[in-house]
């Protein structure tokens, strides 16, 4: 039955065995009966199956003097970490890799489970998250500094790089392992002990890469995952002067709450924050190429994705002929339980996600958009039909907000400069696309776009070597690439002259 889809994947003497240390605080629960829920801080919390409601497991809540007592931890490993040699580094660092390619079948079912994202996909997303802790790994050795020209007589100096400190890494729903992995791999190499908070909804994924680290040889202090409310754990971190970074995925409002409190100890921050990608389809393209990578770039993760293109400005002399192609693939894709082999698109994780796409989709419809597929009708509970709006007009909802789901909203243009102009009238500035056979033009638009990133004729372009991130309201510093390396790291200049003999 589909309502045990989650249950029995997670019913695997494997993954039992990755959740059998008690410390953990995990236990898998039965097939029946569901538990009551208890959200009160101290006491277990339910994790449960997106599709269906059902209870998966009990996840011990952590509490703020939990979180004190683990940066006690992370401070007294920090030294000893610090000065292990960076070839030690990342000897642990590969055997954590190694260890979850092994592990890679059930930590998939995990994360398809809890998060509701279709099996291929997750499975992807191991394959995804591992890749940054090789590629950091091999950072390690790399951190380099320089000597400069001396500037002072009879003087030498040189700058090097060393590790920030105490990191805590916040992470979001939507990759749940994944994101742990790019953002814990580049300060563990750097040096660094990391204290993960997980997002609510996910924190079985979180807590399988903390038992396979352990199972890899990283030390005690130097990784640990918490459990708990992220606003009280928020208060401590933002006031504890030994966390020197944090490294933030989620929304920009969070996330512009976090640059507030952190101020006050002047903390190292790097954010990945909203992003409300625009999608732009020139005449001159292959128009089924192009439909091609719309649907990916617009369909991946559900929809649940910040790359995912919100936006699709499509040239008007084949916007008909895009509309009525798109429409009909979008049709065909089969939503369903993430674990079964047929489904495109899964549940929302969250509720409120259904629920903003049942509004911008509603918005939409009462300004003058039309529904070619899908729409707010067929909506129940966090499962959304994918729904294509065409006609959108850029004062609707969904044209000024990140939806967030798989809606999409197609929108004509005339010329370059106009559509320019209309993908850069956002504070968000993540990633955007453009599809054109004219060279010239490609370049013309990738350098006028106001984005951290921009693919031109593809849908896909992340991974270890790109420097990861946004402009704008979309965040601060890189993940991944030799850059992602730095957020972790500080510069230190020394000057050595030389004494005067007597």
């Amino acid at each position: 039955m589909v309502e045990n889809l989650a249950r029995a994947a997670l019913d695997s003497p494997e993954v039992h065995r990755l959740f059998a240390n008690a410390a953990l605080g995990i236990e898998l629960l039965p097939a029946e009966p569901d538990p009551p829920l208890n959200m009160i801080a101290g006491e277990p919390e339910l994790v449960r199956d997106p599709a269906t409601n059902k209870c998966l497991a009990r996840v011990k809540v952590r509490g703020q003097e939990v979180m004190r007592a683990a940066i006690d931890e992370a401070d007294r490993a920090f030294k000893t970490w610090r000065d292990t040699l960076a070839e030690e580094r990342r000897t642990v660092l590969r055997a954590w890799g190694a260890a979850i390619r092994r592990e890679s079948f059930s930590l998939a079912r995990i994360v398809s489970a809890e998060q509701g994202k279709p099996l291929s996909e997750a499975e992807a997303e191991i394959q995804y998250g591992v890749s940054f802790i090789d590629w950091f790994a091999d950072e390690a050795i790399r951190i380099c500094g320089q000597s400069p020209t001396p500037h002072k007589p009879m003087s030498v100096g040189w700058v090097s790089k060393q590790p920030v400190g105490i990191t805590v890494a916040i992470t979001p729903w939507n990759f749940p392992m994944a994101m742990i992995a790019r953002k814990a791999a580049a300060a563990l190499a750097a040096g660094c002990p990391v204290i993960v908070k997980p997002a609510p909804e996910t924190p079985l994924s979180a807590y399988a890469l903390y038992a396979l680290a352990k199972a890899a040889g990283i030390p005690d202090g130097v990784f640990q995952v918490l459990h708990g409310d992220g606003e009280k754990f928020a208060r401590i971190i933002a006031a504890d002067s030994r966390v020197r970074a944090v490294s933030f995925t989620g929304s920009t409002a969070i996330g512009k709450i976090l640059y507030a409190q952190s101020s006050a100890t002047v903390k190292k921050l790097s954010m990945e924050l909203g992003g409300h990608a625009p999608l732009i389809v020139f005449d001159d393209v292959d128009l089924d190429a192009a439909i091609d990578g719309c649907m990916s770039a617009k369909f991946a993760t559900s929809g649940q994705d910040c790359l995912a293109a919100n936006r699709i400005y499509i040239q008007r002399t084949v916007y008909d002929a895009f509309c009525d192609r798109f429409a009909k693939r979008v049709s065909a894709l089969k939503v369903g339980h993430g674990l079964s082999p047929e489904t495109n698109i899964g549940p929302m994780t969250k509720q409120a996600v259904a629920d903003k796409c049942r509004s911008h989709i509603d918005d939409a419809v009462q300004r003058g958009a039309r529904v070619l597929a899908g729409g707010s009708a067929e909506i129940r509970g966090k499962f959304v039909t994918p729904t294509v709006l065409c006609d959108v007009s850029d004062d609707m909802l969904i044209a000024t907000q990140e939806t967030f789901g798989p809606v999409a909203a197609i929108l004509p243009f005339d010329e370059e400069e106009e559509v320019m102009r209309r993908a850069n009238a956002s504070d968000m500035g993540l990633a955007a696309y453009v599809f054109t056979a004219d060279l010239n033009r490609a370049i013309r638009c990738s350098s006028a776009l106001e984005y951290g990133m921009v693919a031109v004729n593809t849908p896909s372009f992340t991974g270890p070597p790109v420097p990861f991130g946004g402009w704008k309201e979309s965040g601060l510093g890189r993940e991944g690439s030799t850059y992602g390396i730095d957020e972790f790291l500080e510069l230190k200049y020394v000057c050595v002259g030389a004494l005067h003999s007597a």
